[in-house]
């Protein structure tokens, strides 16, 4: 009687882990963002948040909460609770702001990466004024003529900002930098020739060098952009290994279920291996990317690094 009885408890302690683990989703799932509407954050994740809301059978709602460098909305999720009903769908810029901030949170230890949706690679572009028409042109002009050039970003320490100095260090050149409150103004800026040679997004300055306002040299990423595949690669040009792009990845609070974290992983990448993601994120110029919580892991902490060394040897402070 008493080795039944052990018996039959072992066999309820062996199966009540299964029985309170809870199907997901069960009810509605927030999804914040840590800028304002319209960016490309945004637009990557309203692109795929329907497919979710679908296959979860439960309303997935996309919540901006800007400010304070993205991180009043990377805040809220570090303190939601830890069941996957409150996700963070952020940019690269997360690996900078720990160099640079004090943050009242560590994204390794309070965050839980989820997946890795897609990567944007930015365009090194000049004005048309610039007498360069590859990087490696544009790099013997700017050995030729030290601090006659200027290069703009979206502002002091952002992604942009970084790009750029990464690319002076490794092409052994001498450019000022100019920081602007955004991307929009930053583009105006060298479509203007207040300045002769920018980063950015690509499809933030597309619509300028098709009109022949401004002349596209290449794109930052290892590969080139199917929306602009005529464009080389920075590797290609001159500077080899030089890989850089937007990421835009999806995380949870930290200690979510690990159950729960590898539906939602498995789920994110159905939905962008599926024929009209693709097509949407094509069209935007993402390059869709399907991941591991654990690549997603390496990945974060490789940025954190790479920046990392890049603001302490420039001594650069928030704006």
């Amino acid at each position: 009687m008493h080795m039944y009885l052990c018996s039959a408890l072992t066999g309820l302690i062996l199966a009540w882990p299964a029985a309170a683990v809870e199907p997901f989703a069960t009810k509605p799932v927030r999804v914040v963002v840590p800028y304002a509407p319209g960016g490309s954050n945004d637009v990557v994740s309203r692109a795929i948040t329907p497919n979710l809301s679908e296959v979860w059978k439960q309303p997935v709602v996309v919540d901006n909460r800007g400010g304070a460098g993205s991180l009043i909305g990377t805040e809220i999720v570090v303190r939601a609770p830890p069941d996957g009903y409150t996700l963070l769908a952020t940019s690269g810029a997360l690996a900078i702001t720990v160099s640079l901030y004090r943050l009242p949170f560590d994204p390794l230890r309070d965050l839980a990466p989820v997946a890795f949706m897609a990567q944007m690679p930015y365009v090194l572009a000049v004005h048309p004024s610039v007498p360069a028409k590859t990087t490696a042109e544009l790099i013997r002009y700017a050995k030729v003529n030290p601090g006659k050039l200027s290069f703009a970003s979206a502002g002091i320490a952002t992604s942009t900002h970084l790009t750029g100095e990464m690319f002076k260090a490794l092409a052994e050149i001498d450019m000022l930098h100019v920081p602007y409150k955004g991307g929009g103004p930053s583009v105006n800026a060298i479509v203007g020739n207040e300045v002769q040679v920018i980063f950015n997004a690509v499809t933030g300055i597309l619509p300028h060098v098709r009109s022949g306002r401004v002349r596209a040299l290449a794109v930052s990423s290892a590969k080139r952009a199917a929306i602009a595949a005529e464009l080389p690669t920075i590797a290609e040009s001159g500077i080899p290994g030089f890989d850089v792009a937007s990421g835009y990845m999806l995380f949870a609070p930290a200690r979510t279920p690990r159950a729960t974290i590898n539906q939602i992983n498995s789920d994110v990448n159905s939905a962008i291996r599926s024929p009209d993601i693709n097509k949407r994120f094509l069209a935007l110029g993402v390059t869709p990317i399907v991941s591991t919580p654990e690549s997603l892991t390496a990945y974060l902490k490789s940025e954190i690094d790479r920046w990392g060394k890049i603001i302490r040897e420039l001594k650069l402070k928030p704006e």
